[in-house]
């Protein structure tokens, strides 16, 4: 254990109490001050009335209940005295005569806060108090309650909103771009997408998740193709020989638009059509070559590489935080955003799980209670070393005076009832003598 050897400490801890003191300081030194002055009024009482029997009795024909009363303040002044050397003996030398054992909060200040520390420890950090005290406190059952209030639960969203907001405003744009930049652009930059690619495309084609895409594009062709007449004709009319007459060309076109038709809509009807069949059979082939064949492996790290070097992905980390950040700070300032309103909504479902749900307090009661004594037996040493540690630093002098503020009037009482229960004592020992002797 350490101890104080520095004069530094000492001074600035005084300087710091010196700061600290207040107009309540103030009144507990008047209150002080005060209850000293009744209790050493009792002291000279019992002294006076002492000296006037001490006198009366010097003539021959004083009365006997004299002898009663003077025994009374007697005795009466013996426990003033005593009760007024103990009380003083805690915070000062009395008189400022060097007796050994007094000032005892100055010379066993250490001492006081180790033995504090020590108590706090035993009777308040056991994890046994702790898990009583916060299982007897119902914590679930009151937090669901009152996050189940729509008004608390507005507080806790504009509560959520503002750390949202420092957080954001806390974060650099250039860390946040590069942490997005490293764990997403990069990550997906690192494999091979050939492999893949094709594994899932495989899996697809294995399900015949094809045939919807190719009953789409079947569809789509067939009404391209019903008014593809004027796009045909214009083809026939800019390639065909400048001998060819006209009607010629019409009558080629309307032919080749009939069958261009018919073409369309027998694949679009035959699930089963061979233009189908080859473009499935195709998938499969381009599936197995992206996983198996070099050549088609590395067009597609090609393509890959000419993906990533667009501007748009090259960026794509700053302007997702860019647009999430404006986002955050716009929905966080606006009561009204969907951001605090699913915040609020979020705030009173758990408050109304933990209100009704039992089985659901239950295990909240025992998470916090196992946090609660996980943390006292793991940390409840050091925690109370904050109680020893700082009465360590305290300087003797001036914690001693502060103590003596906040509980001497108290102490004062020690020394009132010295002085009554001494004379009391007194008496009946007075009487006692008398009766037998």
């Amino acid at each position: 254990m350490t101890h104080r050897t520095a004069d530094g400490t000492r001074r600035g801890f005084a300087e710091s109490f010196a700061g600290a003191d207040s107009a309540a300081d103030a009144e507990r030194a008047r209150a002080l001050r005060r209850m000293k002055l009744v209790a050493l009024s009792f002291l000279l009482g019992a002294t006076v009335i002492f000296l006037l029997c001490s006198w009366a009795q010097r003539n021959d024909d004083a009365a006997a209940w004299v002898g009663y009363v003077r025994a009374a303040a007697e005795a009466g002044m013996v426990g003033a005295l005593a009760d007024w050397f103990a009380v003083t003996a805690l915070f000062k030398h009395p008189l400022g005569i060097p007796i050994p054992h007094t000032a005892i909060i100055k010379r066993k200040k250490d001492q006081l806060g180790e033995g504090l520390g020590d108590f706090v420890r035993e009777n308040f950090m056991s994890p046994e108090v702790i898990g009583t005290k916060v299982r007897d406190a119902d914590v679930a059952a009151r937090t669901g309650k009152w996050l189940a209030d729509q008004r608390n639960a507005e507080r806790v969203a504009g509560e959520v909103s503002t750390v949202l907001r420092v957080l954001v405003e806390m974060l650099r744009d250039e860390d946040v771009q590069q942490v997005l930049d490293r764990m997403i652009v990069k990550r997906v930059a690192q494999p091979q997408w050939g492999p893949p690619i094709g594994r899932v495309l495989n899996s697809l084609l294995e399900e015949g998740r094809q045939e919807a895409l190719l009953q789409l594009l079947a569809d789509r062709a067939f009404q391209w193709s019903l008014n593809a007449g004027e796009t045909i004709e214009r083809v026939i009319e800019r390639d065909s020989p400048t001998w060819s007459p006209r009607w010629v060309d019409s009558l080629i076109g309307d032919r080749i638009h009939r069958e261009l038709m018919d073409f369309t809509d027998k694949v679009r009807r035959n699930p089963d059509h061979e233009l189908r069949r080859s473009a499935t059979k195709f998938l499969f082939e381009f599936a197995n070559d992206l996983q198996h064949d070099d050549a088609t492996v590395e067009r597609a790290e090609r393509v890959k590489e000419q993906i990533l070097a667009r501007d748009e992905i090259t960026r794509a980390a700053e302007t997702a935080w860019t647009t999430a950040k404006r986002i955050i700070l716009e929905s966080v300032e606006d009561p009204s955003s969907t951001l605090r309103a699913r915040i609020e909504d979020s705030v009173v479902h758990i408050g109304e799980s933990l209100r009704d749900d039992s089985e659901l307090r239950d295990k909240v009661d025992n998470w916090i209670v196992r946090a609660a004594q996980h943390l006292v037996s793991q940390y409840g040493t050091e925690i109370t070393a904050i109680i020893t540690e700082t009465i360590e630093r305290w300087d003797a002098e001036e914690a001693s005076r502060r103590i003596e503020l906040h509980v001497g009037r108290d102490l004062q009482f020690i020394r009132i009832n010295g002085t009554v229960v001494g004379s009391l004592a007194g008496l009946v020992i007075y009487s006692v003598a008398q009766l037998m002797f």
